[in-house]
C-alpha cells in the first residue's frame, strides 16, 4: 500500500489505515508524502510540538492545505490556533484567566444534569444513533453555556463545525440544519448572509473568513454584546478582563476565538464521544468491566481518547533546516505531525492496538503537547466522564444496530452514525 493513502480523504472512510502507519513508523518515521513531511513517531511529535521557534504555527498555518491566497493566510494567522510565541502566549494567557472557578463549576453541574437528560430522552426506544441523538448535542450544550450564547441558537456550532471541519465530505459540506423560527434575532440576522453552493454545487471555502460570514455576524454581534451586557460566562469574563497592561480581548480577537470554540471545540468531542461507544461496542468486555467497576471510567475516557484520537494530524513549518529521525527538513517545509500514529507507538504504548480500559496513565497526544496543548481538554474529558456515567446508568450494555458511517475526512477520525441498541 503506496504512503500516498495517508493524506486520501477517501482512505478514511473505511477506516484509519493503522497497518501502514506502523510500517512506516518503524521503517521511515518521517516520511515524504506528497509535499508534506509525514511526522509518525510519539518522540518526534513531541519534539515538533514544543519547538515553536524551529515549526511554526503561524508561518504557514496548521493545515497541511496553504490558504488560498495572502489574505487568507493573514487571516488564518490571527486565530490562537495558528499563531507563536509571543502573541500566542497573550492571548492563551487572557483566555486561561477567564475561566474562572466559579465559571467552570457551574458549567461541570450542567454537564452532568446535560448528559443524564440527553440519555434520558432516547431510554425508552430501545435504540438510537448515538452519534446523532445522544454525542451530538452535549458539546454544543457545553459550548453556549461556555460563550452564554441561547441555547436555542447552539445548532448553529453544528452547522459550522460541519462545514468547516467536514469541507472534504459532500454532506458536511452544505450543513444547513437551523430553522430560523427556532433561533434568535442575533441568529436571524447571521442566518441571512449564510453562504449558498454555487453553480457547481460546492460551498465557498469554508477556511477563509469569506467563507462562514454568518459565523462572523454572530460572534461580532455576541462580542458587542458581551462586552455591553455582561453575563456569568466564561466569554463574558473574558471581554471585561484587563491585564496588567491595559490589554484586553479586541472584537475580532473574540469572533477568531469564536470560530476556534465553535468549530474545533464542537467537533473534536464530537467525534471523540461516538469514538469511544466504538471501542467499548467492539470490545464488550471491556464495556463490562466499566458497567461492573466506575472508578475505571477517568482512564477509560483516556484509552478511548488514544485508541480513537479525534483529530489526526496537524502541521507545522520548519523556519530553518533542521534534523528530525536523521532525515534532513528544509527551511520552509511543512511537517506534519500524525497523532493517529504517534498514539499507537509501541515504543509508549505496550500492545498499542489492544483497546484497554485498565490501561495505565499514558501520555497520548490527543490534546496536543507544549505550548498549543488544548485549553479544552479538562472541559472535554468531563463530557466523556459524564456521558458514558449517563449510558451506564440508563441504558446498561448497548450493542450495536447496524453498520456505522464514517466521515470523508483525512483530518478528523469522524463517525456520522452509530446506531445502537439496547434491551
Amino acid at each position: 500500500m503506496s504512503s500516498a493513502v495517508i493524506a486520501d480523504p477517501d482512505t478514511y472512510v473505511t477506516g484509519v489505515p493503522y497497518d501502514l502507519l506502523a510500517r512506516l513508523r518503524r521503517e521511515t518515521p518521517v516520511t515524504r508524502i506528497d509535499d508534506f513531511w509525514a511526522v509518525l513517531r510519539h518522540a518526534d511529535v513531541r519534539h515538533v510540538l514544543r519547538t515553536p521557534a524551529v515549526f511554526s504555527s503561524q508561518s504557514g498555518g496548521t493545515q497541511i492545505r496553504d490558504p488560498a491566497t495572502a489574505e487568507d493566510l493573514r487571516y488564518v494567522r490571527r486565530m490562537m490556533l495558528n499563531m507563536d510565541p509571543p502573541e500566542h502566549g497573550r492571548l492563551r494567557g487572557l483566555l486561561t484567566k477567564a475561566f474562572t472557578p466559579r465559571a467552570v463549576g457551574r458549567i461541570t453541574e450542567r454537564i452532568e444534569g446535560w448528559a443524564r437528560d440527553l440519555v434520558a430522552a432516547v431510554a425508552d426506544r430501545g435504540e438510537c444513533d448515538f452519534a446523532k441523538d445522544i454525542a451530538a448535542d452535549l458539546p454544543l450544550l457545553t459550548l453556549a453555556e461556555v460563550f452564554g450564547v441561547p441555547e436555542q441558537d447552539r445548532r448553529l456550532m453544528f452547522d459550522w463545525s460541519n462545514r468547516v471541519i467536514g469541507f472534504q465530505d459532500a454532506e458536511y459540506a452544505v450543513s444547513a440544519t437551523v430553522n430560523t423560527d427556532d433561533v434568535t434575532d442575533l441568529a436571524r440576522a447571521a442566518l441571512a448572509v449564510r453562504p449558498e453552493p454555487g453553480p457547481d454545487g460546492q460551498m465557498p471555502d469554508p477556511r477563509s473568513r469569506a467563507g462562514m460570514p454568518d459565523l462572523y455576524a454572530y460572534a461580532h454581534a455576541l462580542g458587542e454584546h458581551k462586552r455591553e451586557h455582561p453575563g456569568d460566562d466564561v466569554m463574558s469574563n473574558l471581554m471585561h478582563y484587563v491585564d496588567d497592561d491595559g490589554g484586553r480581548v479586541s472584537i475580532e480577537e473574540f469572533e477568531n476565538l469564536f470560530w476556534l470554540f465553535s468549530v474545533a471545540g464542537n467537533e473534536t468531542l464530537r467525534n471523540g464521544l461516538p469514538g469511544g461507544m466504538a471501542a467499548l461496542l467492539a470490545h464488550p468486555e471491556q464495556y463490562r468491566k466499566l458497567l461492573d467497576d466506575r472508578s475505571l471510567l477517568p482512564g477509560a475516557v483516556e484509552e478511548m481518547l488514544r485508541w480513537h484520537t479525534p483529530v489526526m494530524h496537524f502541521r507545522r513549518t520548519a523556519t530553518e533546516d533542521t534534523r528530525l529521525s536523521d532525515v534532513d527538513i528544509k527551511a520552509g517545509d511543512k511537517v506534519v505531525v500524525w497523532f493517529s500514529s504517534a498514539n499507537r507507538d509501541e515504543t509508549v504504548f505496550p500492545d498499542p492496538d489492544v483497546f484497554d480500559v485498565t490501561r495505565a496513565p499514558s501520555e497520548h497526544l490527543t490534546f496536543g503537547h507544549g505550548p498549543h496543548f488544548c485549553l479544552g481538554s479538562h472541559l472535554a474529558r468531563m463530557q466523556m466522564r459524564a456521558l458514558f456515567a449517563a449510558v451506564f446508568d440508563q441504558l446498561g450494555e448497548v450493542r450495536l444496530a447496524g453498520e456505522p458511517r464514517r466521515l470523508r475526512s483525512n483530518f478528523q477520525n469522524g463517525i456520522k452514525s452509530l446506531p445502537i441498541r439496547w434491551d
